[in-house]
């Protein structure tokens, strides 16, 4: 580990202390899968930042959005859906498909430029009948499905079973609830930190920081070993969230998310009960003089989501105190980090 302000409470000194992996390595994993923070235990990640929802009978579902669209192949609001309904869907396919269709994308784009202007116009042509027949094939597909309600693992195999099999790894691509992650964590052959971020607003309100610190405490995570020591630690953009954690469980330590610093906080401090700031890249590259004041106010500085390399070395020179990147190996290595 680099020389640094430890976000462990360990006593060293110096530049960036700890790196955390955004959701797992989820540049280059799918993210909140199983699958992306085993590989940003591999990578050398210090700890891991998870984002956790409350399912409509109860359970803590590591998802960012509030709806599953965006990364699942079913459609519906985190907070009405159970887990059973959930627990029937793949979060990884879209990662694969969203990646192959960047990497056809730079593929036509660098054949585009090699081309002569009348050989390009030949292959426009023929790149738009092959695109209207993907698109016609995959809306024959949706109409195959429509109807079908939440489209899972089990009935989209059953729907396309004249196409290629769909492979799915269950396990590691299936929704993940906060528990499962937790297990990793403590059952982890180095000490990893986490960091766990509480969405609001919510219908579920309070219920979600009740049910954070009720699962903490059962994985004896809800008390720290020391003041200083945040491996453990929850998140949130809401200052009230931070309250009911304080109230919940006084010593956990609460970091106060940041997309802009508020006029009232600008002089370092942070909201009653937070002793971790966590302002935006944007926030340290427009301001680094503001992660000195934070620290002078006695606050630690935790930074999101920085996986430029040029912003590695902004915080770097800064001092922040850790790094919530999408890219930890890369991070860790540019710090000169040794990675197993």
């Amino acid at each position: 580990m680099s020389q640094g302000r430890s976000a462990y409470g360990d006593g060293t000194m110096g530049a960036v202390t700890e790196v955390v992996a955004h959701r797992g390595s989820s540049a280059d994993v799918p993210e909140h899968t199983l699958a992306a923070y085993e590989q940003a235990a591999a990578d050398g990640a210090d700890a891991l930042e998870c984002d956790v929802r409350l399912t409509a009978d109860g359970h803590l579902v590591c998802v960012h959005d509030r709806r599953i669209d965006r990364t699942s192949d079913g459609r519906g609001i985190v907070s009405t859906m159970t887990l059973s309904d959930l627990d029937g869907l793949d979060f990884g396919a879209w990662y694969a498909e969203q990646r192959e269709a960047r990497e056809r994308a730079d593929a036509d784009a660098a054949l585009r430029r090699s081309l002569r202007p009348t050989e390009l116009a030949s292959f426009t042509a023929q790149l738009a009948v092959q695109q209207a027949a993907a698109q016609a094939e995959d809306l024959a597909r949706r109409v195959r499905l429509a109807g079908r309600g939440l489209l899972g693992r089990r009935e989209l195999r059953e729907a396309v079973q004249d196409d290629e099999p769909v492979v799915v790894d269950e396990e590691r691509h299936g929704v993940l609830t906060l528990e499962r992650l937790l297990e990793l964590v403590v059952d982890s052959e180095r000490e990893l930190g986490l960091a766990i971020e509480t969405k609001h607003p919510t219908r579920y309100a309070g219920l979600v920081e009740e049910r954070t610190v009720e699962l903490l405490r059962r994985f004896g995570l809800a008390r720290p070993r020391s003041e200083q020591d945040s491996r453990i630690r929850i998140m949130s953009f809401s200052q009230l969230s931070a309250r009911r954690v304080r109230a919940l469980a006084p010593g956990l330590p609460t970091v106060f998310l940041m997309e802009r610093v508020p006029l009232r906080f600008r002089d370092g401090s942070l909201p009653f009960g937070s002793r971790i700031a966590g302002p935006s890249i944007e926030v340290v590259r427009a301001y680094p003089r503001y992660v000195q004041r934070l620290h002078d106010a006695g606050n630690s500085v935790h930074v999101w989501t920085v996986d430029s390399l040029d912003d590695v070395d902004v915080c770097a020179r800064a001092g922040v105190d850790a790094v919530i990147t999408n890219r930890p190996r890369a991070v860790l290595e540019h710090l000169g980090r040794t990675v197993g």
